[in-house]
């Protein structure tokens, strides 16, 4: 073979092994980007999960202040609905169930402004009596806690909220749904059950 044919021959390989070289670069390149997406999409979430506490806290707090008043919805508490005396069976709060009435949030649930959330996130929350019916739970059939009330002690190996407990008449059991809205469309839900 002479030397002319060879020599285009190398520069044709060549070129090829480059465009491979190439595509296998963008594709690890992007690779890393949706790894950083994903990561940063998580650690969201995760924190709205924990700003949730700012609402479970904020509702105890509620309970704590209202704990004579309790036997009776209050749905106009601060600026939007915020408790019910009763279950609220009917009302699908995370919006999953298609056989019940999914909760607005957007007009329902308190907006909890104190302490100030985050910048960016939104707190709402709602409580429910854990009773069939309004009116007192010895009248009425209620899911109540072994302790006389929450001031008095904590369960096994649990902390006890001490003088901060609900300071109620009956051992009645509430539910708190916080919901919070942060950056990127995160949205996290968390229920936490007080007595």
């Amino acid at each position: 073979m002479s030397l002319r044919r060879q020599q285009g021959v190398v520069l044709f390989i060549a070129l090829i092994v480059l465009v491979a070289m190439s595509l296998a670069g963008i594709a690890l390149v992007r690779s890393v980007d949706t790894g950083t997406i994903i990561a940063s999409n998580l650690a969201f979430r995760q924190n709205a999960t924990h700003v949730g506490d700012i609402g479970i806290e904020k509702a105890r707090s509620w309970l704590l202040l209202n704990s004579k008043t309790l036997n009776a919805d209050q749905p106009t508490v601060s600026d939007g609905i915020g408790y019910w005396s009763t279950l609220q069976s009917g009302i699908d709060l995370l919006g999953n169930d298609p056989s019940k009435t999914d909760f607005v949030w957007n007009s329902g649930g308190v907006s909890v402004t104190t302490p100030t959330p985050p910048a960016g996130y939104v707190v709402r929350y709602v409580i429910h009596r854990l009773c069939s019916a309004s009116g007192a739970p010895t009248d009425t059939g209620c899911v109540k806690s072994a302790e006389t009330s929450s001031s008095t002690s904590s369960t096994k190996g649990a902390a006890a909220y001490g003088s901060y407990g609900i300071s109620a008449s009956t051992s009645a059991m509430y539910r708190v749904t916080v919901k919070v809205n942060g950056p990127r469309n995160s949205t996290s839900y968390v229920q936490a059950v007080v007595y």
